[in-house]
């Protein structure tokens, strides 16, 4: 789920601590509710079998004698779950409900997750397979996206990892067909026109096999204008889709939840983590320009009607009131000279004007060596964010890389740039590095081919003020923060991993290959004076996307 390891929540459950079978059950309810509600396709039984699952998990847990395979126990039941109820309701009486659904888990996936172009294309495919399809893609996906092992997606299952192989193989065949009949009712084929004119909407086989028959012999739906990428490149690392409210509120408050007993700890805690986007850490990589910091802007943390200030600690950390949302300066229209004051003073200084590229084979100004104890990170060594509300939080002193990935020949469009938030301590943006700035050329055939796009597949805008990035971003960390995606329009994924000084001073003072003359680009001063990131702050807002530019900390 989280990276986080469950075996002392699980076995202090098992010895019934209330506190950690609340923590159990809120911590792994979006896993069920992902596997049920994707299989089901968001079939009004789907609130039934997932918390018919829970229960059982609840009420079986001291029959768990590994608590490191919690997962795949937890996913056994699930699936167990799904294959009494498809047993328990004949195939008529299915078809009726699904007439009357109302939810539909692939456009519930559509919408949560703001999935665009092809992966949209993956989550409304999965509503053309069969039911038992659907039970394996439920599992499937979750592998892809990194929440379950192939050995547990085997158990789940009850076959051998080898069979589990086969059958995936055979799956994802079927699945690129119904990604092909989804990408051709969204086209504009004039026999297909006429071919569906008395169909009503609802997937099912038998219109699955007449559309793959008109895709094999169309040339028009045949001749794809973009050529499909396999479907387990784009699930990886995709989020969950969290637990609507209002079914939290079901099955926090539904009378089943009493047959459980006293030993079931269905709390307010439960509830209220029902409500927040399950995130999972995603794959991807590359990155975007950058260039010199000219100028800082000093904080007015005093200004007429802002709020309480933000303080000074006596060892020079500034410090927001809980729950304060730093003000952001007003803005300005030229840059502003630093003040002559006190390093504490200057620390939460920001830039205050868009940089210029340095010249090619300008060699970077020395890197100051900061003290590194070390940094760790919820994602691991590699954390990889690629959608929105995914986040990584950091803790420690010392260096930390975010590398970017722009794909604008996915999705073009203005950038929302990512978000320091709940920051304790300091954070400086010390170097840009990686061998090239994102708006550098990056094609010898394309003149207006650079990292942001190109005239062929459009480009990614960055907001007004935003600094240039560069392939990859340093920054140095004395304390503790979370960084957020915020992706919304344009595509991008970020890399976030802890790194060292040598690893700084390597990438920006050693030339690109391949003939680049770009070097990186030192911004690091030793002092308090070096730029902080500009969407940085203290607060930890509901949507880290409305972090101002240029904010005080």
């Amino acid at each position: 789920m989280d990276g986080r390891d469950w075996r002392t929540t699980v076995a202090a459950a098992q010895g019934g601590d209330r506190r950690a079978l609340d923590e159990l059950t809120a911590g792994w309810l979006p896993l069920v509710y992902n596997i049920v509600g994707r299989a089901l396709g968001g079939h009004a039984d789907v609130d039934d079998v997932v918390q018919e699952t829970m229960l059982r998990a609840v009420g079986n847990l001291g029959s768990l004698r590994d608590p490191d395979s919690f997962r795949s126990w937890l996913v056994a039941i699930a699936m167990r779950q799904l294959r009494d109820r498809a047993r328990r309701r004949s195939a008529d009486r299915l078809a009726e409900d699904a007439a009357a659904d109302t939810a539909d888990f692939a456009e519930l996936t559509v919408l949560r997750l703001q999935l665009e172009g092809q992966r949209r294309e993956v989550a409304r495919a999965v509503r053309w397979l069969d039911d038992e399809d659907r039970q394996l893609v439920s599992l499937w996906w979750l592998e892809v996206a990194g929440e379950l092992t192939r050995r547990e997606l085997a158990e789940g299952l009850g076959i051998s990892r080898q069979h589990a192989a086969v059958r995936v193989q055979r799956l994802k065949g079927r699945l690129e067909t119904a990604r092909g009949i989804v990408r051709a009712l969204d086209g504009a084929c004039p026999e297909l026109g006429e071919l569906t004119a008395r169909w009503d909407g609802r997937p099912d086989s038998v219109w699955r096999k007449r559309l793959a028959r008109h895709l094999r012999g169309c040339g028009y739906c045949g001749d794809a204008p973009e050529s499909l990428v396999p479907a387990e490149r784009l699930l990886v690392g995709l989020a969950l889709v969290p637990v609507p409210a209002g079914f939290a509120l079901s099955l926090a408050l539904g009378g089943r939840t009493a047959a459980a007993g006293a030993s079931v700890g269905w709390s307010a805690k439960v509830f209220g983590a029902l409500t927040k986007p399950a995130v999972a850490l995603a794959a991807g990589a590359t990155a975007v320009a950058g260039g010199a910091y000219i100028a800082v802007h000093a904080p007015d943390h005093h200004r007429p009607g802002s709020g309480p200030a933000v303080t000074s600690t006596a060892s020079g950390t500034a410090v927001a009131p809980p729950g304060l949302r730093p003000p952001s300066p007003a803005p300005s229209t030229s840059p502003t000279p630093a003040p002559s004051a006190s390093p504490t003073a200057l620390y939460g200084t920001v830039v205050d004007a868009v940089d210029r590229a340095p010249d090619p084979d300008t060699r970077p100004a020395a890197l100051p060596r900061r003290p590194a104890t070390g940094v760790t990170s919820t994602g691991g060594a590699h954390a990889v964010m690629n959608h929105r509300g995914e986040s990584v939080t950091l803790r420690g002193q010392g260096y930390v890389l975010v590398r970017w990935q722009i794909s604008p020949q996915y999705r073009s469009g203005g950038l929302v740039m990512p978000a320091w938030t709940g920051l304790t301590g300091k954070l400086f943006h010390v170097a840009s590095g990686g061998g090239r700035r994102m708006d550098d050329p990056v094609s010898t055939t394309d003149p207006t081919a650079t990292g942001m796009g190109s005239r062929a597949v459009g480009y990614d805008v960055l907001p007004p003020g935003t600094q240039q990035m560069w392939q990859n971003e340093y920054f140095y960390l004395d304390g503790a923060v979370t960084l957020t995606q915020n992706e919304r329009g344009a595509d991008y994924g970020l890399s976030v991993l802890p790194s060292t000084w040598d690893a700084v001073e390597k990438d920006v003072t050693t030339g690109p290959a391949q003939g680049a003359r770009r070097y990186g680009l030192v911004r690091d001063t030793g002092r308090d004076d070096t730029p902080v990131p500009q969407y940085l702050t203290r607060a930890t807002p509901a949507d880290t996307s409305t972090v101002a530019q240029r904010s005080d900390v």
